[in-house]
């Protein structure tokens, strides 16, 4: 299923932002800003690809501009990443300046498997992250994820290497973090990427709303047209 919803995902063609702006040097210090003349409140998109250099928000755009779409201004956060200048606690600093850049806080921050992990820590970190928090097969539970060796130990190499994890977990792992921001998760029963026991973990740990979505994969919630898709769209508004 996921590996399905992945090829239907990367197929689809990026879509060019109407803006950009920059909020540090690095190449991946970037925004790309996606229908600024809607009336409604913007939304933050932080993409997911397990922190990884070879995920950028690219695989994102075509959501952002679907989005944008129907009436809901977005921008959308690149990051350093692992293998380009990111890892703990680089990325989660670019997540900060970036919605610093923004100003006021967005409507909603959403993020994405990987993405998912960052708004979580920033709905934490920061004392107004966002009206709301909304994630996708987030990576909630950053111990928990180490200690199963998801995708193939990205957990160790995102916080600096396994002599760096016992350390790291206390500021970056969403399940040592009280929200200041009301959470709402959805997860696929079918997700073969992101375990749902993360989310569930999270939930139960912290009061956020969890929604199962029966028999949907990794990616479906963010390749537009899809059912998903859709209950993601209600979810944003």
């Amino acid at each position: 299923m996921s590996q399905d919803e992945e090829k239907t995902l990367l197929a689809l063609p990026a879509a060019a932002p109407e803006r950009q702006e920059r909020y540090g040097p690095h190449p991946s210090q970037v925004v790309d800003l996606y229908g600024e003349g809607a009336p409604g409140g913007r939304v933050v998109l932080l993409h997911g690809g397990f922190w990884r250099e070879q995920w950028d928000r690219r695989h994102l755009s075509p959501f952002a501009a679907a989005l944008a779409g129907q009436g809901i201004p977005v921008a959308l956060v690149e990051y350093r990443r692992v293998g380009g200048g990111g890892g703990w606690p680089a990325t989660a600093e670019d997540i900060g300046a970036a919605l610093d850049l923004l100003g006021a806080p967005p409507s909603v921050l959403f993020g994405h498997s990987a993405g998912g992990h960052l708004a979580l820590w920033a709905a934490a970190a920061r004392e107004r992250a966002a009206g709301r928090v909304v994630v996708a097969a987030p990576v909630a539970d950053l111990e928990r994820a180490h200690a199963t060796r998801l995708n193939g130990g990205v957990v160790s190499d995102f916080l600096g290497g396994e002599a760096q994890v016992a350390s790291a977990l206390g500021e970056a792992d969403p399940m040592r973090l009280l929200p200041r921001t009301p959470v709402e998760i959805l997860h696929g029963t079918a997700d073969q990427e992101v375990p749902i026991e993360l989310s569930r973990r999270y939930a139960n740990n912290w009061g956020a709303r969890l929604h199962l979505l029966p028999g949907v994969g990794h990616y479906a919630p963010i390749i537009p047209r899809t059912p998903a898709f859709d209950v993601l769209v209600r979810a944003l508004r």
